[in-house]
């Protein structure tokens, strides 16, 4: 797992995000990829909202590439600190999705 916080890291630490398959996300979040293929319903409103890639851990593209989309955290009532953001034009074929457990401090790599 890759944490990065300046922008001179970003390089050097691209080649070592980690990976997760899909089958190790938790419950909820192999839930909510399902739901990115399938185009929804998400379960909060800032589902699928552009991700500003501020952290700049992830590849740097275009603003509108990424989204992010909540994974449920039990025991909490606000969103919580799991995500998964996608890259990609096609909101519902996205080319590389990542998921953080640390809201954004780290990501790993989706292996569908």
């Amino acid at each position: 797992m890759v944490h990065a916080r300046s922008s001179s890291d970003y390089l050097a630490n691209l080649s070592n995000l980690e990976a997760i398959s899909l089958a190790n996300l938790p419950k909820q979040g192999q839930h909510v990829y399902a739901l990115i293929e399938a185009g929804g319903p998400f379960a909060h409103e800032k589902d699928g909202v552009v991700f500003g890639n501020r952290e700049r851990i992830l590849p740097v593209h275009k603003r509108g590439f990424y989204r992010e989309y909540t994974v449920k955290t039990a025991g909490v009532r606000h969103r919580g600190a799991k995500r998964i953001v996608c890259g990609g034009f096609k909101i519902t074929q996205p080319e590389i999705c990542y998921y953080t457990d640390d809201h954004y401090a780290s990501f790993r790599i989706i292996k569908p």
